[in-house]
Parts: structure tokens; C-alpha cells; sequence
């Protein structure tokens, strides 16, 4: 008898990827829409997502960069989200030239919504596969992440 191999042995690791990416963008949708922020536009979230990780040290730059839109648009989204009342534009109290962007209230909330989702769903997976197996995966996404930083674009399978 012939032991028959797991079904992901055989799938590109670029579609398995994006599948995954699926999994939590459908609940961190689903959660958002629940909590009446159902107008975040794409790639807004990872706008949102990433200015509430702020602590973090990513500035608002380095998020519109990680994007790859063109700057127009990346101020759209920007523009939209301010419209949306996700985010608040100030002048810079330092340098008058500059724009300060910042998460409003609503913008907060939504992001804890995110939040919430997304480690709903990091529970559920380290339930069922355990520490060691995240610890695993995200050592080897760091990997491929860090093998591309740096590289040009040749192909990025979109």
C-alpha cells in the first residue's frame, strides 16, 4: 500500500502563498464588515494594519512603498481613507512643507477589528499545527522575504 503524499506537496509555493494570504484577508474582511468598516478600499487595510503598528517603527512612507502603486495611487488611497475617516492629514508642526498622517478614531478601531481577526486566526492555526510549525514558517517567510529585498522585480508572479 502506497502512502499517498500531503495535496500542498504538489502546489507552487507562490499559489500556496496566496492562498493563505486569502484565508486572512477573507476574516479580516468579514470581521470589518461586521463592525460597520465595511468601506476600507484594497490595500487599505495594510495601510491601517500597519499604522496601528506603528511601535513598530513602520513609517507611513515605507508602507505606500511595500505596496509597489505608483504615487498617485498611493495618494488616492491615502486620499480615500482620509475621506473615509480612517485617516487624519495635519501639517507637520516641525516642517510646515510636510504632511502628518495619522489614524483617527474610526481608524483605530478598525484596526483592532483587523487585529482581532488576524489573531483569531493565528490561534486557530497554532492550535492545529503548534509552536514549533509557526516558528518554522515564519523563519522560512523571513527567509524568502529577505531574499528579496535588496533584488529587482524580474517576476513577482502577479
Amino acid at each position: 500500500m502506497t502512502e499517498s503524499k500531503p495535496w500542498f506537496e504538489d502546489v507552487a509555493m507562490p499559489a500556496l502563498l496566496r492562498h493563505a494570504r486569502t484565508t486572512y484577508g477573507v476574516a479580516m474582511r468579514r470581521a470589518l464588515a461586521n463592525a460597520g468598516y465595511d468601506d476600507i478600499p484594497r490595500n487599505g487595510l495594510y495601510v491601517i494594519g500597519g499604522m496601528a503598528m506603528g511601535a513598530a517603527g513602520v513609517p507611513l512612507g515605507r508602507l505606500i512603498e511595500d505596496l509597489r502603486v505608483s504615487k498617485q495611487a498611493a495618494g488616492q488611497l491615502i486620499d480615500t481613507l482620509v475621506l473615509r475617516g480612517y485617516l487624519e492629514r495635519a501639517v507637520d508642526g516641525e516642517d510646515r512643507r510636510k504632511l502628518t498622517v495619522t489614524l483617527t478614531e474610526r481608524g483605530r478601531a478598525a484596526a483592532a477589528a483587523q487585529a482581532a481577526a488576524r489573531e483569531q486566526i493565528d490561534a486557530v492555526l497554532t492550535a492545529r499545527v503548534g509552536e514549533e510549525d509557526i516558528s518554522r514558517a515564519r523563519r522560512t517567510l523571513a527567509a524568502l522575504i529577505e531574499m528579496g529585498h535588496g533584488e529587482e522585480d524580474e517576476d513577482d508572479g502577479h
